[in-house]
């Protein structure tokens, strides 16, 4: 699977990550993105093949094809630095350490389910948003 594009990872029964993904998808409007959950085939290659151990990353990773990956705070501000209206302020945080920015990235992380509930199986896309994801 080759692509240019960059790829998010997310926890495809997390409520929270399926509307950070609609969040997203609504502003990339350069189509920068391609999307696939961490349950998924694909998720699974992709995180293998990077030696990601997703017991300690769950909730999202953005693949760079070709040069790195990101996990965590940093994938979350990568990601906005590629949507419009977000490209400041996800810039200007990337500058906060990313052991401080990942304590309350960690911390959401862990009470997702808790604050915003998770489905029993990993969001099917729409038939207008299958070609976005993997």
């Amino acid at each position: 699977m080759e692509t240019t594009k960059q790829i998010i990872l997310f926890d495809g029964v997390c409520n929270l990550c399926n509307n950070a993904v609609q969040f997203v998808i609504k502003r990339d409007k350069k189509d920068v993105f391609r999307y696939a959950a961490l349950q998924s085939e694909v998720g699974q290659q992709l995180t293998k093949e990077r030696g990601i151990d997703t017991s300690k990353v769950d909730s999202i990773i953005l693949i760079d094809p070709g040069t790195a990956y990101y996990t965590k705070s940093t994938a979350a501000l990568e990601i906005g630095k590629k949507l419009r209206g977000y490209r400041g302020l996800s810039s200007i945080l990337l500058w906060i350490p990313s052991t401080i920015r990942d304590i309350v990235y960690d911390f959401i992380a862990k009470n997702r389910y808790k604050w915003y509930g998770k489905k029993d199986q990993c969001m099917i896309p729409t038939p207008e948003l299958k070609a976005k994801f993997l």
